[in-house]
């Protein structure tokens, strides 16, 4: 089941950046007994570089991303830490 969490949400933040680079880390683990995972919510990571970040401020980068992961998530996610660059901000690009 977290995989299948993990690769929904990878294909929302394809379909949605077309990323240079995305990378998704499944931290619900480390969370075992926390409040917030008892209603099956996890803990992810994401580190995603996209050209759609470019002129886009920290707060705008999350928003598009938690616009992208849409409604149907929210139940899914309890915690997400997101790290958003525009390939001129990482050496990937």
């Amino acid at each position: 089941m977290t995989g299948d969490r993990v690769e929904r949400i990878r294909a929302r933040l394809a379909d949605a950046f077309t990323p240079v680079s995305l990378e998704i880390i499944d931290d619900s683990h480390k969370h075992a007994g926390h409040e917030g995972a008892k209603s099956g919510g996890g803990h992810f990571r994401v580190m995603l570089v996209a050209n759609a970040f470019e002129g886009k401020s920290p707060l705008q980068r999350h928003r598009m991303i938690y616009a992208a992961l849409g409604k149907e998530l929210e139940g899914e996610i309890h915690a997400l830490s997101i790290k958003a660059y525009t390939p001129g901000e990482t050496s990937t690009g």
